[in-house]
């Protein structure tokens, strides 16, 4: 009878599964903000897009109205430069633009559709960027093979590359400094759609990050300078050259080498090979 009770208290304080689900929901909902709040900082400090302000055309910049047609053509372009011209659908547009190292590009275009022209079926548009190397380099963020619906009057593409560097290894592929291409196609229409006209406005924006952006740069070299031919200076603060050393009047024995252990070691190998041809000789020799 004594266990039956003391299992009955047991039970009666035994803890529910609800009250202990209740207790761990209001830390939760208590840690939610917080752990939101976290994300955000680590998705604005770790996107590309987030240093990087959308592209505004520059005070006084002249605004630029053709492209190329291919890398040999590109039109150049720089930061800042609004770009605005008339293309048919179906042409391939090129633009070069420096990269300096520590620059992130910023290259945002919008195709508007006039309203005259019927299209038949959605299209898709596409912006690329190759290095000089015509290497194709990478978007970090942005639309850049965004689809139109056909009823659509415009659309925005935009890249935004990785950070140039100063140097890379060779089969890294990252981007280093030169002349960078930026191309825009379309990769996907009806065919009855070709040749339509479109308007392209194109704009460049680029920020720099300085050296530290670039892993810094060091203090001093890593090995002393190699400078080959330069004359040397006394380190004890006198400002005197050393001078060269005294010529040797004996220029009659300059071909002969310096006295070292070869002398001994070329001597001792000719004696063993002089005695072992006198003894093989002895053996080759037949007496009379």
């Amino acid at each position: 009878m004594v266990d039956r009770d003391l299992e009955d208290e047991l039970m009666g304080t035994r803890i529910r599964p609800a009250a202990v689900a209740a207790a761990l929901a209001v830390p939760a909902v208590l840690r939610l903000p917080a752990v939101l709040v976290l994300l955000a900082v680590l998705l604005g400090v770790l996107s590309p897009a987030s240093a990087l302000a959308a592209p505004t055309p520059s005070p006084g910049a002249t605004p630029l109205d053709r492209a190329g047609t291919s890398f040999l053509t590109a039109a150049p372009v720089t930061a800042g430069q609004p770009v605005r011209l008339d293309a048919s659908t179906g042409d391939y547009l090129y633009w070069s633009f420096p990269g300096a190292a520590g620059d992130v590009t910023e290259i945002a275009a919008t195709l508007r559709f006039p309203t005259g022209a019927k299209r038949s079926g959605p299209s898709t548009w596409s912006i690329e960027v190759f290095d000089g190397l015509r290497r194709r380099q990478a978007c970090t963020a942005g639309a850049q093979t965004p689809t139109v619906a056909k009823d659509a009057s415009e659309v925005r593409l935009d890249c935004v590359l990785r950070r140039v560097r100063s140097w890379a290894e060779p089969w890294s592929g990252d981007p280093l400094p030169g002349t960078y291409y930026a191309k825009l196609s379309v990769v996907e229409l009806p065919e009855a759609d070709l040749g339509l006209p479109v308007e392209v406005d194109l704009l460049l924006g680029t920020t720099d990050g300085g050296a530290d952006a670039d892993d810094g740069e060091l203090r001093a070299p890593l090995a002393p300078p190699a400078r080959p031919g330069a004359v040397l200076t006394a380190t004890d603060g006198s400002g005197a050259s050393p001078s060269p050393a005294a010529a040797d009047d004996n220029d009659a024995f300059d071909w002969v080498p310096a006295f070292s252990t070869r002398w001994i070691w070329t001597t001792v190998g000719g004696v063993l090979a002089a005695v072992a041809g006198v003894f093989g000789f002895s053996l080759t020799w037949r007496r009379r």
